[in-house]
């Protein structure tokens, strides 16, 4: 099976649940704080909350490297594996939690183990797609995250059902499941630069390791990666702030409760990304065989429409404003979102790939989880949607960096 053409699509499609799974048991805390704060009355605070949701940020940025490091040296199909799996257990400890101080620190847990995964699964991606079809593969695998963002969004409306705590226990057990059924389907790409023999079914190639700091020494004194890191970093704002927040803002701008709000902010964005990497992914394989500027050009476009529509998120007070922002937001940063990893492909060797996304995931999140505190403490002082709109112009500064300086060349292949 792994040799056939559609393995490669049976992967994006193995690791697209893995991707809801990720995203989902991380943001549908986003939408329980009112459900939680009648047994744990420190989420009360939004500083509180904002905390919460930053601890994870802060713990997941700071393993994101080191977990692409190691994602470039082994087996990525265990790395993911065991990922999937660890995080999915402390998602089934969160609804066991009693206390502030519990779920705080399962959560800083939770950001170790769903580190691991992002860097490995799109590298694996990347090499199993060729140019031709690579946006379009990443692109797709990205809506997982979009549905798991989305489907985050009715926790608050099951526990209004049922409990928060049985929100929690379901999706862990859902992840646990999963991540056994991966042991047999999902498969290491033969030629992985430095995977390991784990075990005979999944064999890769024997290679001379590399120390570590070898992979960052490359990466730091390559200038295109510079401004691929600061481009990745600066729309990672307003992105993990609309993951973050957008419920909230929602909730405060239209006056309705959080079972009504969080399903419609996050089903709005997802359904919108996903057109977004529908439009942006085919766009970007056929541009980039005519112009190897293509991917960089398309990515361009995608986030520019993000800036009317953070000005829009920020000031709007109308379903139709505010869903329409929703809407434009999450087809610009679907297009972004497509082809950060392909035009990675354009300036760093596949030996490295999950190394550097690993230090752009970091720096992404470094900046999510300043912004969720700074958000935080918006909210309770009831300027949280102009403070959205601020986030436009650090956009527009991202596009002008990426223009001018970043210089793709043909994207690196194994030789």
């Amino acid at each position: 099976m792994q040799n056939s053409k559609i393995y490669p699509w049976i992967v994006v499609g193995l690791l697209w649940m893995v991707a809801l799974l990720n995203y989902l048991d991380r943001q549908m805390l986003s939408t329980l704080q009112s459900s939680m704060q009648i047994d744990i009355t420190e989420l009360a605070v939004a500083e509180n909350f904002g905390r919460l949701m930053g601890i994870f940020l802060l713990i997941y940025g700071l393993v994101s490297p080191f977990a692409g490091a190691i994602a470039d040296r082994i087996n990525r199909k265990w790395l993911i594996v065991g990922s999937l799996f660890t995080w999915s257990t402390v998602t089934y400890g969160m609804g066991i939690a009693q206390t502030f101080e519990q779920v705080y620190w399962l959560r800083a847990f939770m950001g170790v183990s769903e580190a691991l995964y992002i860097p490995a699964g799109l590298a694996m991606i990347a090499d199993y797609h060729s140019d031709k079809t690579r946006s379009l593969a990443v692109g797709i695998h990205m809506t997982g995250l979009y549905a798991g963002q989305a489907l985050g969004g009715f926790g608050a409306t099951i526990a209004a059902t049922y409990s928060w705590h049985t929100v929690f226990h379901w999706f862990g057990i859902i992840g646990i499941l999963y991540a056994v059924l991966l042991v047999f389907f999902l498969h290491e790409k033969k030629g992985h630069g430095n995977a390991i023999a784990l075990p005979e079914t999944d064999q890769g190639i024997k290679v001379k390791k590399e120390p570590v700091w070898k992979g960052f020494a490359v990466l730091f004194a390559t200038a295109s990666f510079w401004v691929m890191l600061f481009y990745f970093m600066a729309p990672s704002l307003p992105g993990w702030a609309t993951k973050n927040w957008l419920p909230t803002l929602f909730t405060a701008n239209l006056g309705v409760p959080m079972a009504q709000a969080g399903p419609i902010a996050t089903i709005s964005i997802a359904v919108a990304s996903f057109i977004g990497v529908m439009i942006g992914g085919p766009m970007s394989d056929r541009w980039v065989q005519k112009n190897i500027r293509g991917r960089v050009y398309t990515s361009v476009i995608g986030l520019g429409l993000t800036i009317p529509s953070l000005i829009l998120l920020g000031f709007g007070h109308s379903y139709i404003s505010l869903i329409g922002a929703a809407m434009l937001f999450g087809i610009g940063f679907g297009m972004f979102d497509a082809n950060n990893m392909p035009i990675l492909c354009q300036i760093i060797s596949p030996k490295y790939r999950a190394t550097a996304y690993g230090i752009m995931n970091m720096a992404g999140v470094f900046g999510g989880y300043a912004i969720t505190r700074i958000l935080g403490s918006s909210m309770d002082a009831g300027h949280l949607g102009a403070d959205f709109s601020k986030l436009a112009v650090i956009v527009l500064a991202a596009i002008v960096v990426l223009l001018v300086f970043l210089k793709p060349k043909k994207e690196y292949t194994y030789q």
